[in-house]
């Protein structure tokens, strides 16, 4: 079976057909997925969505870009945090694409990982350019308990074995399959087994051969196969442990 440990469910190009796609996850023997809130204002029509079907859970944060669509919502993050279906703090991060909004990422990255020390939750981090203050800033908050997961991986191989070191696991999205993706490509061959996750980040980052289209969770079973012949083992083996480590991961709830 394979787990989409990172998807948005919630957006325009994909809720209107949330039956179809989870038609199309079980032909492809895609078990689970995670639905990704990037802002406050979607925290609970993403809840909702996922208490409507069994195989769908939720993650309640603000992505970097988002920082000023909400001042201090520690508190309310906390709270929803609460909800059966919540099972990770995030999207958060550092996102230096947007200078203007440094501080104010900064401020917020470190108010998520707050209330994942707090929650026992593990959090979801977005990086682009900004992988020094991304260690900077775990280094200074995180607890004992913390874990969690760099999305969408496309840093270095030294960057992995970092946050590995800080109870992080890694996760690779379609751009794995692409065929110019070398950096990403080394770090899908030398990172520990343990420590992978997949996903697709849907709608975005569609997998080769869908590449430019509309991404759903159906299209892991593509991220893993690729990883597979990248590292010389079975597709089986990957769907396998990566499996394994979403449910070691977001372990607040059994699933079935």
């Amino acid at each position: 079976m394979y787990i989409d440990s990172h998807c948005h469910l919630n957006v325009s190009e994909l809720r209107d057909d949330i039956p179809n796609i989870l038609i199309r996850m079980k032909k492809n023997y895609v078990t689970h997925a995670l639905v990704v809130s990037t802002t406050d204002l979607e925290w609970l029509s993403v809840i909702s969505l996922v208490s409507n079907h069994k195989n769908l859970l939720a993650s309640i944060g603000i992505h970097p870009c988002y920082v000023n669509s909400a001042q201090s919502k520690f508190d309310e993050l906390c709270d929803l945090s609460k909800h059966p279906k919540v099972v990770a703090i995030g999207e958060t991060g550092l996102d230096y694409s947007r200078l203007d909004m440094a501080e104010l990422q900064r401020h917020q990255f470190r108010s998520h990982i707050k209330a994942a020390n707090q929650t026992k939750l593990p959090l979801i981090v977005h990086t682009r350019s900004s992988i020094n203050d991304v260690i900077k800033i775990l280094n200074e908050e995180r607890s004992k308990t913390l874990t969690g997961v760099m999305h969408c991986f496309t840093e270095n191989l030294d960057f992995a074995q970092k946050v590995i070191k800080l109870n992080f696991f890694i996760s690779l999205s379609g751009i794995v399959t692409f065929k110019n993706a070398h950096v990403v490509h080394e770090v899908a061959r030398n990172i520990p087994l343990d420590r992978l996750l997949i996903e697709t980040d849907s709608p975005f980052l569609s997998p080769e051969p869908y590449r430019g289209k509309i991404n759903e969770p159906a299209n892991v079973a593509l991220i893993a196969e690729k990883i597979a012949k990248l590292r010389g083992i079975s597709k089986k083996e990957v769907a396998n442990i990566s499996s394994e480590n979403f449910f070691r991961l977001f372990n607040k709830t059994k699933f079935q």
